[in-house]
């Protein structure tokens, strides 16, 4: 088992930034995945930044070149860096695990990100 906890939504204006953290707990030593995902509503829950299988990132195309992934391996902590922020990035994001053996999918319990004027 995995524990996500995520923490560092807000409300923000057209511009801005943020910053989310996930930190994780439980059986962490094999995962194959640590990202986030977002999920607007009416909308599909849609990958944001991701770490897969080591070092390798993945981007979702609305955010490349505006949100940058990064982790803490000490910490077992993934921040999600948020730039030039647009109203169409609110939602609530998730942080999600995959373990590599099971491929099981974890979640965090969510933190809402609200970008308006």
């Amino acid at each position: 088992q995995v524990q996500l906890v995520e923490s560092g939504g807000g409300m923000v204006q057209p511009g801005g930034s943020l910053r989310l953290s996930c930190v994780a707990s439980g059986s962490i030593f094999n995962l194959y995945r640590m990202g986030w995902y977002r999920q607007a509503p009416g909308k599909q829950r849609e990958l944001v930044a991701a770490f897969t299988n080591g070092d390798t990132t993945n981007y979702g195309d609305s955010v490349k070149g505006r949100f940058t992934i990064s982790r803490d391996n000490a910490k077992n902590t993934v921040f999600l860096q948020m730039n030039n922020l647009k109203p169409e990035d609110t939602a609530v994001y998730y942080c999600n695990a995959v373990a590599r053996i099971t491929w099981d999918h974890y979640w965090g319990q969510g933190t809402q990100v609200t970008v308006s004027s």
